[in-house]
């Protein structure tokens, strides 16, 4: 067993052990870890500095997570994307292959959040078999993302062993991976590892940092790690309620991330996923941070905000000059030239 498997092992996953280092309501909270359940890595959890702050709030459980019963738990109708278990399908030349049905840290505002439960577990084949048929037979398939769950909770074969057979695919061109573990885990971007991904270009990863108090020696480390293996790193940010919803906060993020050689990609609006309101924002105050961003610093460090469309209807850039609004609703033109009505949830405001 490697050492970021021995530190994996050791992740807190109960209220109890949190409750003798930080004071919170253990009786109000089990109804809570019972429906979506806790794990943070003990490196994220020294993060936080104080119950509340923007680390806390991002890990912890929160008795708001019960109030939106209203909400869906597949907004963006990913199992009706699946032809197989493990694939999405929802752009003609991109898939997406879910590699592990868990991730080091068990975020609390993920648009995957109902489906880590026991009773909703994400789809997963350990053998990989029936997706890399799919995509085998697929040929207008050029762009696989590996996502899960956290794809680099696979040992280093297994990795290996799967890049491989998706390379001995002719016709994918690029592979990425979406990862949040350079933020919440980053021991496991081991030397080896990133040897190991050298062989497999070319390659993309997509990390995750949601808020400067992420960027730290150790993340950086990870991050450099990756970048000296010549891969091209982006971030994808997701926009959250007293986490990142200022101006000067993500502009402090975004300028950290090229800092450390990763370039900003997305700031995602908040899916309209179950046990997530609380952490929702405004379109507007999104659009706020975007024209605070442009022209203000390098474009470099100005990412794309976007809305993903309800149903698997696509991603949506946003910005000030082209959203059209009626009261709550918002309509957006999406990648097929369809418009589609975009309504904001209650109480974002």
């Amino acid at each position: 067993m490697e050492g970021w498997q021995k530190s994996l092992s050791s992740c807190v996953t109960s209220l109890e052990e949190l409750a003798r280092r930080f004071p919170m309501d253990v009786a109000s909270l089990e109804p809570v870890v019972a429906r979506y359940p806790l794990r943070v890595t003990r490196y994220y959890l020294d993060l936080i500095r104080e119950p509340g702050d923007p680390i806390w709030r991002q890990c912890m459980p929160d008795v708001k997570e019960l109030e939106d019963g209203n909400l869906p738990v597949d907004p963006l109708n990913e199992e009706g994307l699946s032809p197989v278990p493990g694939l999405i399908h929802r752009y003609p030349d991109r898939v997406v292959l879910l590699l592990s049905p868990t991730c080091p840290t068990l975020c609390r505002f993920c648009m995957r959040k109902p489906r880590f439960s026991e009773r909703r577990p994400i789809p997963h084949d350990p053998s990989f078999d029936s997706p890399l048929r799919y995509i085998q037979g697929n040929t207008a398939v050029r762009d696989v993302i590996l996502s899960g769950g956290d794809p680099f909770l696979l040992s280093d074969e297994a990795m290996d062993d799967l890049l491989s057979r998706l390379r001995n695919i002719h016709h994918v061109e690029m592979i990425r991976i979406n990862t949040r573990i350079p933020v919440t885990f980053p021991e496991r971007i081991t030397l080896r590892l990133c040897r190991m991904l050298k062989h497999h270009h070319p390659l993309y990863v997509n990390t995750h940092f949601n808020h400067p108090a992420e960027i730290t020696p150790m993340s950086t480390e990870a991050s450099q790690r990756l970048a000296d293996a010549g891969i091209p790193l982006g971030n994808q940010t997701v926009l959250l309620r007293e986490v990142n919803d200022d101006p000067a906060v993500m502009k402090r993020l975004m300028q950290g991330l090229l800092a450390i050689r990763v370039r900003p990609y997305y700031i995602h609006h908040m899916d309209l996923v179950r046990g997530t309101r609380h952490f929702r924002t405004p379109v507007d105050r999104g659009l706020e941070i975007m024209a605070a961003l442009r022209g203000h610093t390098s474009g470099l460090a100005t990412p794309y905000y976007v809305v993903d469309l309800p149903g698997g209807k696509g991603k949506v850039p946003l910005l000030p000059e082209n959203v059209k609004r009626q009261g709550n609703k918002l309509l957006l033109k999406n990648y097929l030239g369809e418009t589609v009505e975009y309504t904001e949830a209650d109480g974002e405001n």
